[in-house]
């Protein structure tokens, strides 16, 4: 691996610097040297777009439907973490090129490593003096980027491979390969103090400096102390976890047992940073739940903008998503690119309503469940007035669901079908024209929080004129509260909180619920393990389909746990007629028979707990061996 980045790095600093910047020049003022950075910017993998059907779910909130058995998330399903090498997908993707802008270019193991080496050959030459031509503002701005990509490179990576070398300066070609490989929080630690570094020498905001001037309005994604403190926090909430606290293990008899030295010190991290964004000092807020619509997504008058912009844009002259509540993001310079990837595998195919390829991500029934009811009641307590009713499943939920999901009765054809009459309305319940396993959705449900519903053959909002913008933050400040709520629980149950910040753990939920406009943490959930699993609940809530379950599950130690291996369909039938739906709200219709049927179980094991390393890297040394099991 050390030497593919090594031939990766020779080959890049020989070219001309009118395609990238040679050793030569790379070093001799700022403008040079960010041009050098910008590399590794582009290098960042865009999860929705590397690939015609791209997968990045592989937690228990997504399904594949049955023509799609060949892509990763259904090779999870069946336990074969080995095809990560294979399907092509953000974690590997074939013909990876540091330089190219295509889309399908960029992929993490690959380019981590030649990342990495970019940032230790950057920061040698800071050390050496190479830069003569600087200020000190614009020496900072470049030694805190460096340190933050050789963070999060790493710690991109052992997320899923576990604990790795950290490699933190430039090997040669003839240097021997003798780094062994440290523990997850070994790793973490290094990574951490790299975060730590960044943070101290980035400001908040690029536009407030001399040297970002030349790139006002512009710096939106550049590296600051934003990032690097909340990927500080995450290292160290990560790194306290069950999982890398105990060890793979099966049972879930430590699911609850943090390190509460890390849990701190992650809980400090996030709280600095709640409270710069509390008290307005960046430019960063969670972003506008206020809908005149809510199935169509459409914003309320006045509304400065929508949750639904950190997920996609449309008619905003292709803006990227993101919003005010993107904190990182890598570049996405082929918008256009999401018409012929995400947007056409969210929807049925069913007599081709959807183009594309025959692929429909799909949510799980517990994931819909575990959207509970908006008077915070979950669907399975009873113990409370407006609990749910299983005879009026729709009703009363959490406003996210209506936001998230398409369920049955939902208009899903907004123009008039001429060609498809009967599939303008969702028949979803059991038996319905949208059931189809292999065309339609396995689960009852399909998922619109990614992708409008309008992304369809009859609204066709993935034209050209739509100007349809796709793409998924690696983190938003949504994921900041989620996190410092988490941190502080572990210190201190619903009342925890950090000195750093005057939010405790409840509070931090309460903002994300305030936002949507659903009651708070209910009284029933407030005390022990109960609220943690609430808390885990809103994570799961808040972040669905956003490719954070799996590592959720994984580092709770609950990847192999029932029911977090099942994955369920709902199954039920209508009692309204199709025509009622055309004159009334389907979240008010009432089913019958509601039940659960299991789709699968997925076998997993201690093994499972992480990924395999590709077989060709564990034999180029004694030090770096493969993962336990593989």
């Amino acid at each position: 691996m050390l030497g593919m980045s090594l031939a990766s790095c020779a080959s890049y600093l020989d070219k001309e610097p009118e395609s990238t910047i040679s050793e030569a020049t790379a070093f001799v003022n700022f403008r040079n040297f960010q041009g050098f950075i910008e590399e590794i910017y582009n290098c960042i993998p865009d999860k929705e777009k590397c690939n015609w059907c791209p997968s990045w779910n592989w937690g228990d909130d997504e399904v594949f439907n049955t023509n799609a058995n060949d892509r990763m998330t259904n090779q999870v399903d069946l336990g074969n973490f080995r095809a990560w090498m294979q399907t092509g997908n953000w974690l590997y993707k074939s013909g990876s090129s540091s330089t190219s802008t295509d889309k399908f270019a960029h992929s993490l193991w690959p380019h981590s490593w030649y990342c990495i080496r970019k940032a230790n050959v950057g920061l040698k030459a800071l050390e050496d003096g190479k830069l003569v031509n600087a200020t000190q503002e614009e020496r900072d701005l470049l030694a805190g980027q460096l340190y933050f990509f050789r963070a999060w490179w790493h710690f991109e990576l052992i997320n899923w491979f576990g604990g790795l070398p950290y490699i933190d300066k430039a090997f040669e070609a003839n240097d021997p390969l003798d780094l062994p490989r440290l523990t997850y929080q070994e790793c973490a630690a290094k990574a951490a103090e790299d975060f730590k570094k960044a943070a101290e020498l980035l400001p908040i905001n690029w536009d407030n400096t001399a040297a970002g001037k030349a790139t006002f309005n512009k710096n939106e994604l550049r590296i600051n102390k934003v990032m690097a403190l909340a990927y500080l926090g995450k290292c160290y909430l990560w790194a306290s976890s069950p999982l890398m606290e105990h060890g793979a293990q099966t049972g879930g008899a430590n699911t609850y047992n943090y390190n509460t030295e890390l849990a701190q010190k992650a809980a400090d991290a996030l709280g600095e940073l709640l409270d710069l964004v509390e008290s307005g000092q960046t430019q960063y807020a969670l972003a506008e739940f206020n809908y005149s619509d809510i199935y169509n997504h459409t914003k309320a008058a006045g509304a400065a903008n929508s949750y639904s912009d950190n997920f996609y844009t449309r008619k905003q002259n292709w803006r990227q998503p993101g919003t005010v509540e993107a904190i990182f993001r890598g570049p996405s310079p082929d918008y256009n690119g999401s018409n012929w990837n995400t947007t056409k595998v969210f929807g049925p195919k069913v007599k081709g309503v959807v183009g594309h390829d025959v692929v429909i991500h799909q949510p799980t029934a517990n994931a819909v469940e575990m959207y509970g009811m908006a008077n915070g009641l979950r669907l399975d307590d009873q113990n409370g007035e407006g609990a749910y009713d299983e005879k009026f499943p729709f009703k009363d939920r959490d406003p996210r669901f209506y936001h998230d999901i398409v369920f049955d009765g939902f208009k899903y054809l907004n123009g008039e079908p001429k060609d498809w009459p009967e599939l303008q309305y969702c028949e979803l319940y059991t038996g319905g024209n949208m059931r189809d396993v292999s065309t339609g959705s396995r689960t009852g449900y399909f998922i619109q929080k990614l992708v409008p519903h309008t992304c369809n053959e009859v609204d066709r909002e993935y034209d050209w004129g739509s100007a349809l913008h796709t793409y998924l933050p690696y983190m938003r400040l949504a994921d900041v509260y989620l996190m410092y709520a988490e941190a502080t629980a572990v210190l201190g149950g619903a009342n925890g909180k950090s000195t750093k910040c005057s939010l405790t753990s409840v509070d931090a939920i309460n903002k994300l619920r305030d936002r949507v406009g659903m009651a708070h943490v209910h009284e029933n959930y407030l005390s022990g393990t109960t609220y943690m699993d609430e808390v885990r609940r809103e994570r799961a809530v808040e972040l669905m389909f956003e490719g954070h379950r799996f590592n959720d599950l994984q580092r709770w130690l609950l990847l192999t746990e029932a029911p977090y291996t099942e994955k369920y369909s709902h199954e039920f039938t209508r009692v309204h007629d199709a025509d009622w739906y055309k004159s009334n709200d389907p979240k008010d219709a009432e089913v019958i028979g509601m039940t659960r049927s299991k789709i699968l179980t997925r076998a997993f094991d201690t093994k499972h707990y992480w990924f395999p390393l590709p077989d060709s890297e564990v034999y180029l040394y004694e030090d770096f061996p493969q993962n336990p099991g593989w």
